[in-house]
């Protein structure tokens, strides 16, 4: 079962810390991820499965908004080159920000079992 606090200070840490580690690209967005599965999986606590879908879901959640806002951001920044730019500028940030999802779910899922194992 989601524990929804749990996964909204999941949620606060990733962008927190993700907004923070920009300034390092990959290892700032994945240890972000980290942190903050870590979070969630420990204030959900229980079974290593319950933390592992507690950090997954804060993980897949902030990764969702970053998504969007970005290709928000990429779709106003791309109108500078016409309407196709706007399209591509935001599709392809679309793109990318999926694999950043599924990064972020991955390595949150990974620490959200290891914060509910280091609670038990």
């Amino acid at each position: 079962m989601t524990d929804w606090k749990a996964v909204a200070v999941g949620f606060v840490v990733i962008v927190v810390v993700g907004t923070g580690g920009l300034a390092l690209p990959v290892v700032g967005q994945i240890g972000a991820g980290l942190l903050g599965g870590f979070a969630a999986g420990y204030l959900a606590g229980g079974t290593l499965g319950n933390g592992a879908w507690n950090g997954l879901v804060a993980g897949s959640i902030s990764g969702i908004v970053v998504t969007l806002f970005a290709a928000l951001l990429g779709s106003l920044l791309g109108l500078a080159g016409g309407p196709l730019g706007g399209l591509l500028g935001g599709v392809g940030v679309l793109v990318a920000g999926v694999v950043l999802t599924l990064i972020f779910a991955i390595d949150s899922a990974i620490a959200g079992a290891v914060g509910a194992w280091v609670k038990s």
